[in-house]
């Protein structure tokens, strides 16, 4: 997509695969309520998106971390995961983000709590994720544009957690899963894992029952999960059976746990391709679409406006414009219209008569 072009031209030059970049790319893009009993008449927030495509494209099912403070789970939202989603739709996918129970707007409060540190339980909290991701794909099942034949599952964190447990109850049609950075548990200290042995008997109960072909992904220098604990983790889970091919990654910046980002794509995309490649599971990847055109006659400043608008990975967004130079920007908003209004507002700051330019990742038609 547009907003990428920079950043995804780098990565599409870095991948010395079989891959070979296909057509310029168009993507869907539609947020959702998944229906599920538990979480009331609101459901469970969700955002989708696919290639823009009239086919069905198989499930790649995405499931969020936890952080660690408790009142920061009200401030996610599922577009804050567009980067990640657009990385599974280059692929070929209906990548779809859930949010769990508790998280974002999906209804729940702490029902998926570990309880106290010391005794911290890892299987009944996992249960209440497995129990939303099979929502999620018991709604997308019904589409008309999702097939859950031939599809993945990937989880970050206590998503990786999730993930893993998923395999261990594995739902029709689902043929491969990724963990990155796979665990729940860590404090405020660096390697600091609540009842981490706990942890360790949770992998190992999954092993016992999981047998989908999966990828863990762990930089050597996470400050969530050590490499020594993620080993543990993965000895557990083979222990029992699961099937799994780890990966030590190297150390990606600060803190590794965040290699799976946008930001460090660049490193972890290719762990995926070659993962999908040998199951069979790899689609031609889409490239990004060609660039809107800069703005025109406007200042520098209002060009370097519309790079960081481009740049921007929240949807949805707009930029606005006036004759006389103007300009105003918003991106992060829940709907079009919010964006469209937002940036109109920003650009009439400087000027009465503002007009869009562009929405998401589109040049602004007629109004």
């Amino acid at each position: 997509m547009a907003l990428f072009h920079r950043l995804l031209v780098l990565l599409i030059g870095s991948l010395a695969m079989a891959f070979t970049p296909a057509r310029a790319g168009q993507f869907y893009t539609e947020d959702l309520r998944i229906p599920m009993a538990e979480a009331g008449p609101q459901g469970l927030e969700a955002f989708l998106v696919r290639p823009a495509g009239t086919k069905r494209y198989p499930l790649a099912l995405l499931s969020h971390g936890t952080p660690r403070s408790f009142a920061d789970r009200a401030t996610m939202n599922a577009h804050g995961y567009y980067g990640i989603a657009l990385e599974y739709a280059r692929r070929g996918f209906a990548a779809l983000i859930v949010m769990r129970r508790g998280y974002g707007t999906s209804p729940g409060g702490r029902v998926d709590s570990v309880g106290g540190c010391a005794n911290a339980a890892y299987l009944p909290a996992a249960a209440v994720a497995v129990a939303d991701l099979r929502a999620a794909i018991d709604a997308m099942a019904h589409r008309a544009d999702v097939t859950t034949t031939g599809m993945i599952a990937a989880g970050h964190s206590a998503g990786g957690l999730a993930t893993v447990a998923l395999t261990a109850q594995p739902p029709a049609g689902l043929v491969a899963a990724i963990s990155f950075a796979g665990g729940r548990g860590s404090r405020d200290e660096d390697e600091d894992v609540c009842n981490e042995e706990g942890l360790v008997q949770a992998f190992a109960s999954f092993g016992k029952t999981s047998r989908i072909p999966m990828l863990w992904v762990y930089a050597t220098n996470d400050l969530y999960f050590g490499p020594d604990l993620a080993r543990r983790l993965y000895a557990g889970f083979r222990a029992g059976g699961g099937n799994a091919k780890f990966v030590s990654a190297p150390p990606y910046g600060d803190d590794g746990h965040y290699l799976y980002s946008v930001a460090g794509r660049l490193q972890w995309t290719p762990y995926l391709d070659a993962f999908l490649r040998e199951r069979g599971l790899a689609h031609d990847i889409l490239s990004p679409p060609d660039p809107l055109p800069p703005l025109g006659h406007f200042s520098d400043a209002a060009k370097a406006e519309f790079a960081r608008y481009l740049a921007s990975t929240t949807p949805h967004k707009a930029f606005a414009v006036s004759p006389n130079g103007g300009y105003g920007w918003r991106s992060g908003r829940t709907t079009v219209d919010d964006a469209e209004r937002d940036s109109l507002a920003a650009c009439m700051k400087w000027s009465p008569a503002c007009t869009l330019y562009a929405v998401d990742d589109q040049l602004s038609g007629p109004r």
